[in-house]
């Protein structure tokens, strides 16, 4: 150590400006050496930061079923939500009392109705009655709304480990307005417009921006395409939970066991041509088609988050780093430009470029939002959804974040080091967009809060 220091004490003399002016010993007072235990702290910063990241060890998922008439037509939603929660805690070998809290984005069912279902299906995944649970809904983007509070929960020091999830049966719970609405609403259009059916919107979206038929028709033709293809190779395997579940046949009754572990939606055949015969749904010279919107689907999604001191310590692999989260509001009337706003958002506050992002999953909500976000904020096509989307895959309201967390964080995992950074989005009913960044587990090291020093002349601010 009195070498190490001596040595210390010969650099130092060297690196300040005044030394030729001062003795060795004069330059005492001002400097004084020390052992550096931490580095050289002038040419990067080591804090708790890098122990205190909030990081995914297990992400997944359901497969997706069309409501009504898919594999999950007679399942109820806790029995959807059950396995993925257990799948989460048995997967990483994890103590399902250490979990802080289970937050589920969900946005079709009766608030209270759904916070039971969603406690019992707790139960169901063998966790203890000292495990809390609750819901949230910011529509669409309700799941990834659930990851971002439980990363913020941690965040804030409330709990080390919780569980972000996502549940929605439209098959049990279909879109509909219940009771009156307040007349007052005429007297506003902004408020008006909240009440704007979906569709509409994508019609003003495609209106309003100059987004072609032929373009909708084309996204929605790549979605199943790329859906395809990842099915068929086995990209999907990694991230869904095989379900087991029964099918009624409406004409009997009869039930018929089944596990469903396949996304029902896809269709590898699609075509433009097939796409350009269907007739618009919701204008009547419009563009907003069933081809060229996201489907109507049943399912359930989650994903565990600690700090990375605890996964670190409890050996888990890190699947990815949550890095920041933004939601915006924008114009009812268009609200599928969400994506387009919320992005550089989030992007900006992760400290990034938009060209630092190597994968995007942009929902689907409708190929008219779809395309207009990817032109606005000229992405590389072959960035996004390269597994497929929502138009192809389904959008069930409340898990489509959950659900693109995983699809996008296992992704990310098999391109290795060439994929670093990645950004989950999507349009929000009623005018808003979220995004959140995330970063590759295995690519980030105990530097990564490397700064760059403009001026120094010291060797070390230990030095100081």
């Amino acid at each position: 150590m009195e070498k190490a220091i001596n040595r210390q004490q010969v650099l130092l003399q060297h690196l300040n400006p005044s030394a030729s002016s001062f003795s060795l010993h004069q330059n005492n007072s001002a400097l004084s050496a020390s052992a550096c235990l931490a580095g050289d702290s002038a040419a990067y910063q080591r804090t708790n930061v890098f122990g205190d990241d909030v990081v995914i060890v297990a992400a997944y998922r359901t497969a997706l079923c069309k409501s009504k008439r898919g594999g999950f037509k007679d399942t109820y939603p806790d029995d959807l939500l059950a396995p993925v929660l257990r799948a989460v805690i048995e997967k990483t070998n994890l103590n399902p009392s250490e979990v802080g809290d289970i937050v589920v984005g969900t946005v079709l069912a009766p608030g209270s109705q759904r916070a039971s279902e969603c406690r019992m299906a707790a139960f169901y995944a063998g966790f203890p009655e000292t495990v809390p649970v609750r819901t949230v809904n910011r529509q669409c983007s309700s799941g990834l709304q659930a990851v971002a509070d439980v990363a913020a929960a941690i965040k804030a020091g409330f709990y080390e480990i919780g569980i972000g999830a996502g549940l929605e049966s439209m098959t049990t719970n279909p879109m509909a307005w219940e009771g009156s609405v307040n007349p007052r609403v005429k007297q506003m259009e902004q408020a008006q417009n909240c009440l704007l059916p979906m569709g509409i919107t994508s019609e003003n979206v495609a209106h309003r921006f100059g987004v072609t038929r032929q373009e909708q028709d084309q996204a929605a033709v790549e979605s199943h395409r790329k859906a395809a293809a990842a099915t068929a190779s086995g990209k999907f395997k990694d991230e869904i939970v095989p379900v087991a579940t029964k099918i009624v046949d409406p004409k009997t009754g009869d039930e018929k066991p089944v596990t469903i572990s396949v996304d029902d939606g896809i269709r590898a055949n699609t075509s433009v041509s097939d796409l350009g015969k269907l007739k618009p749904v919701f204008k009547k010279n419009g563009t907003t088609t069933a081809g060229n919107s996201s489907q109507v689907s049943d399912g359930a999604g989650a994903v565990l988050l600690m700090k990375r001191s605890v996964a670190m310590r409890k050996g888990l692999p890190i699947l990815g780093v949550f890095r920041t989260f933004a939601a915006v509001g924008v114009d009812p009337a268009i609200m599928g430009v969400g994506p387009a706003v919320a992005i550089p958002a989030a992007v900006k506050s992760a400290g990034l470029e938009l060209d630092d992002v190597d994968l995007f999953e942009i929902n689907e909500a409708f190929a008219s939002q779809f395309v207009y976000c990817q032109k606005k904020l000229e992405l590389d096509p072959q960035k996004i959804n390269v597994n497929g989307g929502a138009m192809a895959i389904g959008h069930p309201l409340g898990v489509t974040g959950a659900r693109c967390v995983a699809t996008l964080l296992h992704e990310m995992k098999r391109r290795g080091k060439d994929c670093r950074f990645g950004v989950v989005s999507m349009c929000i009913g009623t005018g808003m967009g979220a995004a959140a960044v995330f970063e590759r587990g295995d690519c980030v090291d105990e530097l990564c809060n490397a700064r760059k020093v403009e001026t120094n002349s010291l060797l070390s601010k230990d030095a100081r």
